[in-house]
């Protein structure tokens, strides 16, 4: 009697935080965020960036969109938009949610292989969302100051080309790098002049026990002379479950120092 009663304990532990972990996967939030740089040109005052990375198999909820839509100046995916198994259906209704935001960029991530990448690059190709892949966009304030966002390809899987999103970029006041894989931070250098950058990737360890994970979480730290922006992302790999890092999409507000907004 004892040893049932036990297992029964078990198993409703144990199905009460599986439960729990599904139901905190598919949560919904929208982190703000300031990121002041003293030598960000005065000319575009604040850019704001609504960044969203690893959505996987997850369906953008309405509520995020609602809660970004006429606060961004542009949308970025930072790569993990598809995997394999995901309707082709599903990713079209969500980058046409994002659209809804602001124009959307695009960078390509290591799961985005696993779906037919022709098949994607036709549907982003035909949607309007710009590619980053080893390529740039220049922005021009009013003043003749500009920005750069540049974007390279997986990191993971070795087809990044730092130098040719460099060479694209040109000469700009102020520049934004967009990796799927934080680890692109390793190989910056003073020269390249990167301010920023903005990744996702890990997940923030999707799952956490007592704190540990197979990856740190997500979070703003300083790598090379460059601010790396890591998302914890917001959907997931594997099994739909999390424990210890919750999802999370970014309104990023980048301007100068003396901004106090």
């Amino acid at each position: 009697m004892e040893i049932t009663y036990f297992l029964f304990i078990i198993l409703l532990f144990g199905g009460s935080l599986l439960y729990y972990m599904y139901r905190l996967a598919f949560s919904d939030r929208l982190v703000e965020s300031v990121l002041r740089f003293k030598d960000f040109p005065a000319g575009f005052g604040a850019v704001r960036i609504f960044f969203i990375s690893d959505i996987h198999k997850r369906s953008i909820s309405d509520s995020i969109i609602s809660a970004a839509k006429g606060r961004a100046d542009i949308v970025i995916i930072g790569g993990d938009l598809a995997e394999k198994g995901v309707p082709l259906e599903r990713i079209s209704a969500n980058i046409e949610k994002l659209k809804t935001i602001a124009p959307v960029f695009f960078v390509w991530g290591n799961n985005d292989y696993e779906f037919d990448s022709h098949q994607l690059d036709s549907l982003l190709f035909h949607s309007g969302v710009k590619m980053l892949d080893n390529t740039a966009v220049k922005f021009e304030a009013g003043d003749g100051s500009t920005m750069v966002v540049m974007g390279v390809d997986d990191f993971g899987l070795n087809r990044s080309r730092l130098d040719l999103a460099l060479q694209d970029a040109g000469e700009s006041d102020f520049e934004i790098l967009v990796s799927h894989n934080p680890a692109i931070a390793g190989a910056l250098m003073p020269g390249h002049r990167i301010k920023l950058v903005l990744s996702g990737h890990t997940h923030g360890g999707q799952i956490r026990i007592f704190g540990f994970g197979p990856y740190e979480k997500g979070g703003v730290k300083i790598v090379n002379g460059a601010t790396v922006f890591t998302s914890n992302g917001y959907g997931t790999t594997g099994v739909p479950l999390r424990l210890g890092v919750k999802p999370e999409t970014h309104l990023i507000t980048v301007c100068g120092e003396e901004r106090a907004d």
